[in-house]
């Protein structure tokens, strides 16, 4: 069992800002959450599944809707206690652990928080292993776990319950709940017990997390490791943005580096780089920007001429190498080409 205390927060959060792979919101914020959570309520027991008994209802939770919204207003005890609550009424007994939905990105740590606050350990795992735009790009998903009945839960306490559809409706359907709720909700989907964690969701996403962050403490080392590959490490030499929402970038290499050129193509998160007309990585395998002096992640929506860079890949979960994972995230789900 690991204890996430305080001092671990910074190197946790560094490390779900690389597996947002660009996306996922912003960390900082919700490393102030859980910093607060953790003050106020002590260090959180991270747990293996095999730790809780079989029959442990699990609520895989995190906020979902406009990075923007989210960044104003943080989900806190209102979110977190209506959410358990509606949880545990549904399926009348109590949480015995939480999940994050997404450990990349900013809901590691609204996990953490989450946690903290209503006294509950947090598991070892995740339902996506990085970030990813859908709900339903979830490795419980490809479980062929029931994704309903899915709580949605606003700053005030306005509850919604969906039941009896499947993974594309539950996110269209939160979609359209989202533009009344403001922008952003807490959510909980793909209920399951501690017994299928091990099988559907992917495990040992907190330690991986926890594991990159220190890592990268003191910057971006020529061999980072924690199963990261530093790509190039240069300069922002051209960014053009889309209408459609797509980003291209090229970062050109600097010292050993130099002479180097790779292209970055992204959309809410970065999906691939080349280099040469070459494949150097591609979704679903994680794809970061670092800013190289202090390893802080780039967003795609962050990203600017002239900033120097270190790009890094880290390999996606297996779940995401099957033909479900792949046809639910895999490079033709953002309209790429596979290879």
């Amino acid at each position: 069992m690991l204890t996430l205390t305080e001092a671990l927060l910074p190197a946790f959060a560094r490390g779900c800002s690389v597996l947002g792979s660009g996306g996922g919101g912003d960390v900082g914020v919700t490393l102030a959450a859980a910093r607060q959570s953790l003050a106020e309520h002590g260090p959180v027991d991270v747990v293996d599944p095999e730790e809780l008994p079989g029959d442990a209802l699990v609520m895989s939770c995190g906020m979902i809707g406009s990075p923007a919204v989210s960044a104003e207003r943080i989900g806190g005890p209102v979110e977190a206690r209506t959410l358990r609550a509606t949880v545990e009424r549904l399926h009348g007994v109590p949480v015995g652990a939480l999940m994050s939905s997404e450990i990349g990105g900013s809901n590691g740590c609204v996990a953490v928080a989450w946690a903290a606050l209503l006294g509950l350990p947090l598991l070892d795992a995740d339902a996506m292993g990085r970030a990813f735009p859908r709900m339903d790009q979830s490795a419980l998903e490809v479980a062929g776990l029931p994704p309903t009945p899915s709580v949605l839960v606003d700053h005030r306490g306005r509850t919604v319950v969906l039941d009896r559809v499947d993974g594309p409706w539950m996110e269209r359907i939160t979609r359209g709940v989202l533009d009344s709720f403001g922008g952003v909700a807490a959510a909980s989907e793909y209920p399951l017990r501690a017994g299928q964690v091990r099988a559907a969701a992917v495990t040992g996403s907190v330690s991986r997390a926890l594991a990159i962050g220190e890592a990268l403490g003191g910057g971006v080392p020529a061999a980072p490791g924690a199963g990261l590959t530093r790509l190039v490490t240069g300069k922002v030499a051209e960014v053009e943005r889309a209408t459609d929402g797509s980003t291209e970038a090229v970062v050109e290499g600097l010292g050993g580096d130099a002479g180097r050129l790779l292209r970055i193509v992204a959309q809410t998160e970065y999906l691939a780089a080349f280099e040469d007309g070459r494949e150097r990585a591609l979704v679903p395998d994680v794809v970061a920007v670092l800013d190289t002096r202090t390893a802080a992640a780039v967003q795609v929506d962050e990203l600017r001429y002239g900033m120097r860079v270190s790009v890094l890949t880290a390999p996606c979960a297996p779940v995401w190498r099957t033909a479900r994972g792949l046809e639910l995230a895999g490079p033709r789900a953002f309209g790429l080409a596979a290879p």
